[in-house]
C-alpha cells in the first residue's frame, strides 16, 4: 500500500426531510445564493418551490437548464451571474452535472480569464465560492468530492478537473428526491457508481482494505440497483444506492492506489463527440475493457473479482474463472436494459482514432493499471460495436 492523506470535508445531511437544515448550512456564507439546477424535474416534483421557500429570508438568484454533460457555456453563464450579483454562495441542486457544473462556476467567479483556462489548468484555481448541493440522482458522487468533468463542444473536450478547494462545503442526500429518477437513468447511474469502483479497484498495487471495501460496495449496487428500477419509491434502495454513489469516489476506496483511470478517458471521447448518456458509455466500455486485458498479469485480480463480488467458484483454470466474472458483469449491466453497444447509440467507426488519441492524452492511459495505446482504444471501440 502507497502513503496516502485522506480528509473529506463535506458536511453529510442524510435521510428524509434534511432540506430543512438548508438554511442554517447556508447562513454562515451569506445571503446571495446562487440556485442552479438542470431540467424540469425538481419544479415538477416540488422540490424547486420547497427549497424556495426554504429559503426565503436569502436572495435566490438562479442558472437553470444545466446539460447533461454540463458545457463551458454554462459556466460562463453562472459565473458571469456570481461576478455581476456578489453572489456568497452557490447551492446546486440536482445529480452530477448540475454540481460539476456548479464546481466550475465556483471557481470561475474569482477568475478574470476564459473559464475554459481553469479546466485546462484546474491548478490555477486559488479562490473559489463555497458550494452546498441538494442530491437527485446517485451517479457520480461529486456531492463528497473535489472534481468535476466539463465539455466544450467546440474542441470536441469533456475533461475531468479536480482542486481542494471545489470539495462542497455540505450535502443535503435524501434518498427521496432520486423516486422520480427514471428507470433508465437509475440503471445508467448505477453503471457509473460501478465504474467508479472498478477503476480503482483494478490497480497494480495491492491495498487489502480498500479493495474489500470496493467489493462491497460492489455487491451493494448488484443487489439494490435491479429494486430501483423496478421500485422506483422503494426507500432502502434508493439510500442505499445514494450512500454507495458517495463512497465510490469520495478517495476512500483509492487509498494506497494511484493507477490512472481507463473507461472514464474513453467514454469521455465518446459523449465529447456524440453527446450520449455518461452510464451508457460507460456500461458498453467496461466489459470490453476487461476483455481486452485479460492475460497472464491481470488474471489473477480478475479471478479475485469474480469470487469476491459475484461469488463464482474458483475454476481449474484462472482465466474460467476470470472470464466468468466478466460474464457476470455484462450479463447485469444488460439486464438493466442498458444499450450495450455504440451502434445502438449511434456512434460509428467515423472518429475513432481521433478520439483514442485524445483519450491518451488527456486520460493517462499511458499510466493505466494496463497501459493503452491509441491502437489499443481503436480495438476496445470496435469490440463495443
Amino acid at each position: 500500500m502507497e502513503n496516502f492523506n485522506f480528509c473529506v470535508g463535506t458536511r453529510i445531511l442524510f435521510g428524509k426531510g434534511q432540506e430543512e437544515k438548508l438554511p442554517e448550512l447556508l447562513r454562515p456564507y451569506g445571503n446571495k445564493v446562487l440556485l442552479t439546477y438542470g431540467g424540469g424535474r425538481i419544479k415538477r416534483t416540488g422540490l424547486y418551490d420547497r427549497i424556495k421557500s426554504l429559503l426565503h429570508e436569502f436572495e435566490i438568484f438562479e442558472l437553470g437548464g444545466i446539460e447533461p454533460n454540463p458545457r463551458i457555456e454554462s459556466v460562463y453563464a453562472g459565473a458571469e451571474i456570481c461576478k455581476e450579483e456578489d453572489i456568497d454562495v452557490i447551492l446546486a441542486v440536482g445529480g452530477g452535472s448540475t454540481i460539476d457544473c456548479s464546481k466550475a462556476i465556483a471557481a470561475a467567479a474569482y477568475y478574470e480569464g476564459d473559464a475554459w483556462d481553469l479546466i485546462l489548468h484546474p491548478d490555477w484555481i486559488e479562490k473559489a465560492l463555497p458550494i452546498c448541493t441538494v442530491l437527485t440522482l446517485s451517479a457520480t458522487g461529486s456531492e463528497m468530492d473535489n472534481g468535476g468533468v466539463i465539455t466544450n463542444l467546440k474542441t470536441k473536450e469533456k475533461l475531468g478537473f479536480g482542486n481542494p478547494l471545489l470539495l462542497p462545503k455540505a450535502s443535503v442526500l435524501n434518498p427521496e428526491n432520486t423516486f422520480t429518477v427514471p428507470a433508465s437513468q437509475t440503471a445508467a447511474g448505477s453503471a457509473d457508481i460501478m465504474s467508479h469502483i472498478l477503476e480503482v479497484y483494478f490497480d497494480t498495487r495491492r491495498a487489502a482494505v480498500p479493495d474489500r471495501i470496493s467489493e462491497g460496495l460492489l455487491k451493494t449496487v448488484i443487489q439494490y440497483a435491479p429494486i430501483a428500477v423496478r421500485e422506483p419509491e422503494n426507500y432502502e434502495a434508493r439510500a442505499e444506492l445514494m450512500w454507495t454513489s458517495s463512497l465510490a469516489i469520495n478517495g476512500i476506496c483509492s487509498t494506497g492506489k494511484d493507477c490512472a483511470w481507463s473507461c472514464h478517458p474513453m467514454e469521455h471521447e465518446l459523449s465529447a463527440y456524440y453527446d450520449i448518456t455518461h452510464g451508457v458509455g460507460l456500461a458498453i466500455l467496461t466489459p470490453r475493457w476487461m476483455r481486452y486485458i485479460l492475460n497472464e498479469h491481470t488474471v489473477e485480480k480478475f479471478a479475485e473479482y469474480a469470487k469476491n463480488v459475484w461469488g463464482i467458484a474458483e475454476k481449474a483454470d484462472l482465466f474460467e474463472t476470470a472470464n466468468a466474472g466478466i460474464d457476470a458483469t455484462e450479463e447485469f449491466l444488460k439486464s438493466l436494459e442498458i444499450p450495450m453497444t455504440l451502434s445502438e447509440v449511434g456512434i460509428t467507426e467515423e472518429h475513432f482514432t481521433e478520439m483514442a488519441e485524445h483519450a491518451v492524452i488527456f486520460g493517462g492511459l499511458s499510466e493505466a493499471y494496463v497501459p493503452l495505446k491509441a491502437e489499443d482504444v481503436v480495438n476496445i471501440y470496435r469490440m463495443c460495436m
